[in-house]
Formats: C-alpha cells, sequence, structure tokens
C-alpha cells in the first residue's frame, strides 16, 4: 500500500506528521508520499535525526493554512501540498491520502478532485469515536453544515456500510442526533429525515439525545456537519477534563497517591478507550477513493491511527459496496 501524506497539514506539521508516517510504516508496513516542501522535509529530518523509511518526497511550496479558503485548494493555492496530494491520488499515484490540514479544503478537495461515488448527493466526514460498550460512528462532523433530509438518509447507509465492512458489526444501530426521542421534535431538517430514514434499508433506531450517544445505546449517529462537528469537539473537551480531574483528585496527598496504585490498571483502561488519538482522524465518505481528515492537532500516535485507518480502508471493499448501493437507491 502507498500512503500519500500532506507533510505540511496541521498544528504541528511537518516534524510529527513524519514521525508518525515513519510509526505506520514499521507498524502496518506501508510506503509514504511525503508532499510537501523538500527543504523544510529534509531540514526537519535532519535536525531530529528522523531516518526516513520506503518513504518518498514530493516538493512543493505552497501551504494550505488553517485559514485559507476552502476552495483555494482548486484555484490559488492549486500546487500546495495538499492540492497535489489529492491529484497524486486521483491519477492513481497513490492508494489514500492523509492530511491534518484544513477541513473545509480536503472536503472541496475531495469532492472536486477525487469526485463523488456515483448516486452519492454529498460526501460527509466520518469520525470513529469511543463509547462505554463499544466504539461508535458519527457522521457528518463537519464537512456539511447546511443539509437536506436526503442528505441524512445516505449519511445513515454509508455509516451503516462502514461498520460492516470496517469495523465488522452485524447489524448496525442507526440513530439521528436531536433534543428529543420523539419523532415528533426536531427542526424540520430532522422531522423530514426521520421519515425517510424510518423506511431505510439499514436498522434505524429512531432519534437519539445527546446525552445517550457516549453510552453506545446507537452504533452510527447521524447529524448535519455544524451539529456533528459540535457534538465531536464537546465530546473530546470533556472526556479530558474528566481525565484531567480524575488525576488531580489522586494526586492530591500522599494517601489518594497510594490509592491510585491500586485503581491505576482500570484507570489507565478507561483512558485509552475514552482517548481520541486511538482514532487519528476522520474518513471521507461518498469519494471515489480512500481520503482521511487526521486531527488537526496530531501527534506522531495520532497521526500514525490516521494512516491506519486508510490501511482499514484499503483491506475492504467499502467503496465497491457504497457505490453499488447507492445506485439501487
Amino acid at each position: 500500500m502507498k500512503i500519500i501524506v500532506d507533510a505540511m497539514g496541521g498544528d504541528n506539521s511537518p516534524l510529527e506528521i513524519i514521525k508518525g508516517s515513519m510509526l505506520a510504516v514499521d507498524e502496518y508496513g506501508v510506503d509514504i508520499v511525503l508532499v510537501g516542501d523538500k527543504e523544510k522535509i529534509d531540514d526537519c529530518t535532519k535536525k531530529h535525526s528522523i531516518a526516513l523509511k520506503q518513504t518518498e518526497i514530493v516538493d512543493t511550496k505552497q501551504v494550505i493554512t488553517m485559514h485559507d479558503d476552502a476552495k483555494s485548494v482548486l484555484k490559488e493555492k492549486a500546487e500546495s501540498s495538499m492540492a497535489v496530494g489529492l491529484k497524486m491520488l486521483n491519477e492513481g499515484k497513490g492508494d489514500a491520502f492523509v492530511s491534518a490540514g484544513n477541513t473545509g479544503a480536503i472536503t472541496v478537495g475531495a469532492t472536486f478532485i477525487i469526485k463523488r461515488i456515483k448516486g452519492i448527493k454529498r460526501p460527509a466526514i466520518a469520525s470513529v469515536m469511543p463509547s462505554a460498550k463499544k466504539p461508535i460512528l458519527l457522521m457528518d462532523c463537519g464537512a456539511n453544515a447546511e443539509c437536506r433530509p436526503e442528505f441524512l438518509y445516505q449519511f445513515g447507509l454509508m455509516g451503516d456500510l462502514y461498520m460492516k465492512y470496517i469495523l465488522k458489526y452485524d447489524k448496525p444501530r442507526v440513530a439521528l442526533a436531536n433534543n428529543g426521542e420523539e419523532e415528533t421534535k426536531g427542526t424540520p431538517l430532522v422531522r423530514e429525515a426521520y421519515a425517510l430514514m424510518k423506511n431505510a434499508p439499514y436498522h434505524f433506531v429512531g432519534n437519539i439525545e445527546g446525552r445517550q450517544i457516549p453510552f453506545g445505546d446507537a452504533d452510527v449517529i447521524v447529524a448535519d456537519g455544524f451539529t456533528g462537528n459540535l457534538i465531536l469537539k464537546m465530546y473530546e473537551g470533556v472526556a479530558k477534563v474528566l481525565m484531567n480531574g480524575i488525576k488531580d483528585a489522586f494526586m492530591k496527598n500522599i494517601v489518594s497517591k497510594l490509592a491510585y496504585l491500586g485503581v491505576k490498571s482500570g484507570i489507565d483502561d478507561m483512558k485509552k478507550q475514552f482517548d481520541y488519538k486511538e482514532y487519528g482522524g476522520a474518513v471521507m465518505l461518498g469519494v471515489k477513493k480512500p481520503v482521511i481528515k487526521a486531527h488537526g492537532s496530531s501527534d506522531a500516535r495520532t497521526f500514525k491511527n490516521a494512516v491506519k485507518q486508510a490501511v482499514w480502508f484499503l483491506e475492504n471493499s467499502l467503496i465497491g459496496e457504497i457505490e453499488k448501493q447507492c445506485n439501487t437507491i
């Protein structure tokens, strides 16, 4: 497998992106194409004594920042590391693309350079998240701030297929994020989407309130991109606050520190369970080739796990199955 990496995307590029890519080479045996400013990449590897393995570098000077307009990937910065990487993927010069860069630009680039699967109305960003029971999938996490009911219907379909083909769930429970469980609750968008989804070919279990999501009461949570992004960021923030609070409680005095030793393994397990870095990023569902959006603040381990998402994608027939299913709607 050859993974194309946007070496200049994200808050901690290129250092953590390069380190994460090398961890992925060691763990998954993939080949890496680093797309970015070769001079900066070479300086970084020399400064931090990083030996590149199974890696080639494609030199580009332009970089899309988090403040750039999303459409710049197609026009003003068509020679950026992100744009060039997506073009390489489209031309078959790699098997998947991973970037920690500008979410809007990745969405536009994936939609117009890689292009949508036939039958898909809007691609969506799908993020695997922890729950009290097992991993769940939230989509859309930011690609489409405004949606129509049929978009949410298709998000449910793509999420259902992701859980079946990637995480091997037998009959994923698909739910619609809402402010109440009743069918009559919510905005006109959500109510109209509910009417479509209750007759869907997937296992739709109705509305789900925000407080139910962490308990794993559904396997796929469907929302418009604005709502989904708020859920995702709140989820990550609350998990961090709770873990820091637990740490502070046990570090208060010698007695609490001794008590910590007795429960350390359990707390470590819980910390790992709710650590977003275990999943690395999100996948762009609905485009013709694997595009992975890593967390903007990715460190090496987080980025390595984003590459893992690409590996999962390539080991399964998810894109072909989405195309087949959507052509029958």
